[in-house]
């Protein structure tokens, strides 16, 4: 599992709770070093900001699904955006956080999207 986020206080919380949670998470600054990480193509889950300078959540999403690489997105974002929410969902997200949003809504999202990715 993967967590994407330029806020480093997300970067360094969410593994840890992920990692409560029993799953092993390992974090990314940007999309664009991501990427680059040899993790691409053996993850089942990618924690997702989608507001970061450079590359968005957004269009890490969008180059994700032009190389026909289907892993499952949980989308957090501190703008409350429907629009955006409705958007990502659409486009196959499993589920967009507002944040904040609590240990339980990210534990049914990430479990959402592991069942996703079984299937």
């Amino acid at each position: 599992m993967a967590v994407v986020d330029d806020d480093l206080s997300m970067r360094e919380f969410l593994p840890v709770l992920l990692r409560e949670f029993g799953f092993d998470a390992r974090a990314y600054e940007s999309p664009e070093e991501f990427l680059r990480s040899d993790s691409v193509e053996s993850l089942d889950c990618i924690v997702l900001d989608i507001a970061m300078p450079g590359m968005s959540g957004l269009d890490l999403q969008d180059e994700l699904s032009r190389r026909q690489q289907a892993i499952p997105i949980v989308f957090i974002t501190g703008e409350a955006d429907e629009r955006v929410r409705t958007r990502v969902l659409a486009a196959g997200a499993v589920e967009c956080l507002f944040k904040p949003f609590t240990d339980s809504a990210l534990l049914s999202a990430v479990t959402a999207a592991l069942e996703a990715s079984e299937r």
